[in-house]
């Protein structure tokens, strides 16, 4: 959550006495100025740090926190135990679904925070990252297609602040199913996978692949498009000030 719900925060003597300890109320100086117990203040202070606690950005953290232990599980007995990759397939598993639900419940239920912001982009970019190297480390990928998928997730993300002071590229339908279909194709290859199905993994992860090029030139596409709608919107904007 962002904050404390106004009928928390607003300025009513009700919500003041909420934050002040039981037995104790806020109390009204000559001036008329409220003041509240030392007391509080704490507790308010307390609601605000604890809001950046919320399921939301627990997902996020347990995401960072499962990249480290998917690395050491992947890299585990040289890289080609079947067992250790199913396991590393699990963590990375738990981290994709994650991915899927913490975004949804933080803008359904207002637990946005800028905490979620900053944190829930890296920790998306952190667990792919971290499987592409592994893979391409491990001679299972080549690192041509880690480079065009982690260069085009680098780029689009500066892409993004480079053009935000003109407005928000939002995120596409295409640019979802890259997400998905990215996912599909390393698990696929973190899997001691053999026979048709090794097969098919080339294919989704080939599939990967031009979707990430695709969207990635929309997005480019996009980016000049809001520029110069925001450049042409100041412009006006600027020559009616001035007449």
């Amino acid at each position: 959550m962002t904050g404390v719900p106004a009928s928390a925060a607003g300025g009513s003597s009700q919500a003041k006495d909420a934050a002040a300890p039981s037995g104790a109320s806020a109390a009204d100086d000559s001036s008329g100025v409220v003041k509240v117990p030392r007391g509080g203040k704490l507790a308010a202070a307390a609601v605000n740090q604890a809001s950046v606690w919320n399921v939301a950005n627990l997902l996020t953290m347990l995401r960072l926190i499962l990249v480290p232990g998917f690395v050491a599980l992947m890299l585990a007995d040289g890289g080609y135990d079947p067992a250790w990759r199913a396991l590393a397939w699990a963590a990375f598993a738990v981290a994709m679904i994650t991915d899927l639900f913490d975004g949804h419940l933080a803008r359904t239920y207002n637990l946005v925070t800028d905490f979620g912001k900053i944190a829930d982009p890296i920790a998306d970019k952190a667990i792919m990252g971290a499987a592409l190297i592994c893979l391409s480390a491990l001679g299972d990928l080549p690192w041509w297609v880690t480079g065009v998928i982690l260069g085009r997730e680098l780029g689009i993300t500066l892409l993004r602040f480079l053009v935000i002071r003109y407005g928000v590229i939002p995120a596409s339908r295409g640019g979802k199913l890259k997400t998905l279909t990215q996912g599909v194709a390393v698990g696929m290859y973190i899997l001691a996978l053999t026979g048709w199905l090794a097969t098919l993994r080339f294919w989704v992860m080939a599939a990967a692949v031009v979707l990430t090029v695709v969207t990635g030139l929309d997005y480019v596409r996009q980016a000049i498009v809001l520029r110069r709608q925001g450049i042409a919107e100041r412009r006006a904007a600027s020559e009616e000030t001035e007449a």
